[in-house]
């Protein structure tokens, strides 16, 4: 691969609005989750914090073309300035974006569409304010910059799609640097109703003969990398995380991109992959390629907190490590699944461990922790068995 640098990152999510708060709240045991009202029912979410939801107040009021964008595009406008500003690129100069989502603009979509059953009369931004590409178009208007715009949605791996192509572009000669990432606000009724049916969604309520004397680990709605769970245990989370990616090796940059892996794999079902994720076993030693795998310190792992999700990964990581499994860890567990988002958080978590040399485990699946970080695989996949893996070194 060419050498290529991630210098900077911005996000918005529950775990917080700034990388120090971020970091602060990985180090604390406790999860993100709420409880919240849809359709008169009580559900686990993992929701912007109230000073969260401010900042992207604010940034919807200061411009009156903002007022009426879902907040997928808002969370993407404020990762994405952040990032920019941390990378000390400017307003106006010549980098790529592609900034995707797995379902856009979720809560606008189902807005309109709801108008339009009612026969209502329909508004002429249903469209616009509603499309796929809206994301970093909006983001492009907003930072000016010269280079291309593109938006694209494959699930869950929808950021590390993105993060491959800003590889692509970089590696071909085509830009210098690219704006990466994803951005999901998929806390609507509707959208738990679908996961829900889908049998994949945490009880609001642990029952009964689930829980044991003494055992703590139910006090987490998401048990996302506890292999020993009985149910399903997916809980949706919102927000956006976008890295700056340049050319070369940058003494400043917080990371470099080492490995990057895909694989697609054919489906037996919609939604399932196979009981040892052959996607991801592919994916993950595309990225490692001639890297001894001795030498991966951890796995930020997709792990979405089901029985079959979290197992076929497992056992993809087994078959490729053979004896040596090197640390494991996931977010999910305290901020949810954030759909198209997801990959790019997860990144952000490997970004922190290398920067802190510290690992951050789960409540759950309590491996030894490395004296030392200095390369880490991330790992997402979506729905139609798209995997992808990213080798980052310090």
């Amino acid at each position: 691969m060419h050498p290529i640098s991630i210098t900077a990152i911005g996000s918005i999510s529950a775990l917080g609005s700034s990388t120090e708060e971020v970091w602060a709240n990985y180090l604390q045991s406790n999860h993100c989750f709420k409880k919240q009202l849809f359709e008169g029912r009580e559900e686990w979410v993992a929701p912007l914090s109230e000073v969260g939801k401010q900042k992207i107040k604010e940034i919807q009021y200061e411009d009156a073309k903002y007022k009426k964008l879902d907040d997928a595009v808002l969370f993407a406008l404020y990762a994405s300035r952040q990032a920019m500003a941390n990378a000390g690129w400017r307003a106006g100069d010549d980098f790529g974006i592609n900034i995707g989502s797995s379902r856009g603009a979720t809560s606008l979509f189902e807005k309109y569409h709801e108008a339009f059953i009612r026969n209502e009369k329909m508004s002429p931004l249903s469209s616009p304010t509603t499309t796929l590409g809206n994301i970093s178009s909006w983001v492009g208007h907003d930072l000016q910059t010269k280079g291309p715009s593109i938006s694209h949605s494959i699930t869950c791996s929808t950021a590390l799609h993105a993060l491959l192509n800003g590889v692509a572009w970089l590696s071909s000669g085509m830009a210098d640097k690219f704006l990466v990432g994803g951005s999901e606000a998929p806390l609507t009724a509707f959208t738990l109703a679908q996961m829900k049916a889908l049998k994949i969604y945490a009880p609001c309520e642990q029952q009964a003969d689930e829980k044991e004397a003494g055992d703590t680990t139910t006090n987490y709605p998401c048990q996302a990398l506890n292999l020993n769970k009985t149910q399903n245990t997916m809980v949706l989370g919102e927000g956006a995380a976008v890295i700056c990616l340049e050319k070369g090796i940058k003494q400043t940059a917080l990371a470099r991109i080492e490995g990057i892996g895909y694989a697609t794999e054919a489906l037996k079902h919609n939604i399932s992959i196979s009981s040892d994720a052959l996607c991801f076993q592919d994916a993950m030693k595309m990225a490692l390629a001639t890297t001894d795998p001795n030498t991966i310190d951890a796995i930020v792992m997709h792990s979405p907190g089901t029985i079959k999700g979290d197992s076929s990964e497992y056992k993809a990581i087994q078959k490729v490590f053979c004896n040596k499994t090197p640390f494991l860890t996931t977010n999910k567990w305290k901020v949810g699944h954030t759909f198209g988002a997801s990959g790019m958080l997860s990144v952000e978590l490997a970004l922190l461990m290398l920067q802190h040399t510290t690992a951050v485990a789960t409540p759950f699946e309590q491996h030894a922790k490395p004296n030392t970080i200095k390369k880490v695989l991330v790992n997402a996949v979506g729905f139609g068995g798209n995997a992808v893996s990213v080798l980052l070194s310090k």
